[in-house]
């Protein structure tokens, strides 16, 4: 057992080692709304985020045409994914920041999802959970 590795999980109650249990933030916006959405990011302390190119549709639904006979979905709109790990204590500053950012009164704002993240490893040093985000 001398041997185990460095990146070995912590102690299985995490709660009892003072690490608090963390979140992702998951958003869909506007792409033109990204870079103030990183921006209300950074200024509260959130400096790591992954950003994804995705289409969809919300309430708008989209439309439908029949080409051929066959029926097919059309109009996905292009939205940006950002996802953002944090600690749970700094969710509600997280989607504060995200929605006064992102938000533009109109129809396809988006939505902002908070999922459970249980374990997080920065690859380089091998920091585990809250000291790797």
């Amino acid at each position: 057992m001398a041997n185990q590795s460095r990146n070995a999980r912590p102690c299985p109650d995490r709660a009892q080692a003072g690490i608090g249990p963390m979140k992702i933030v998951m958003a869909i916006i506007k792409p033109f709304k990204l870079e103030e959405v990183r921006d209300a990011l950074t200024a509260i302390g959130v400096h790591g985020l992954t950003v994804t190119e995705v289409k969809g549709y919300g309430r708008q639904k989209g439309h439908t045409e029949i080409y051929r006979g066959a029926e097919y979905a059309v109009s996905f709109l292009p939205k940006i994914k950002i996802e953002v790990a944090v600690a749970s204590d700094q969710v509600d500053k997280t989607i504060d920041a995200i929605t006064s950012a992102a938000k533009t009164g109109q129809i396809g704002d988006g939505k902002i999802f908070v999922i459970n993240l249980d374990h997080a490893v920065r690859i380089r040093t091998g920091e585990a959970d809250a000291a790797a985000l």
